[in-house]
């Protein structure tokens, strides 16, 4: 499912306008993003939560030039979604 589907199956169901539901799925994302930018994490309680995940350091190498090369700790982004929502995709 795209974006552009989502926006149209929430706009069928709620009988609000396809530009206010995009614009709200876009502001949705951009305050995602944000709060764990800022080391937030976001708790959607029945649903799921995004959270920050520090990987560590590690050493990996670079076949072609037969190197090996640190790549340093960093932050990805994770769903981890609620134990509702996996019962119901089970």
């Amino acid at each position: 499912m795209t974006k552009a589907d989502l926006v149209n199956k929430i706009a069928s169901k709620t009988g609000i306008g396809k530009e206010e539901v995009l614009n709200t799925l876009e502001s949705f994302m951009t305050c995602v993003k944000d709060s764990l930018a800022e080391g937030e994490n976001v708790y959607l309680r029945g649903f799921g939560s995004f959270i920050r995940k520090e990987r560590a350091e590690k050493t990996a190498r670079n076949i072609s030039k037969n190197t090996t090369i640190k790549i340093p700790k960093h932050n990805i982004p994770a769903f981890k979604p609620s134990k509702e929502f996996v019962s119901k995709v089970k």
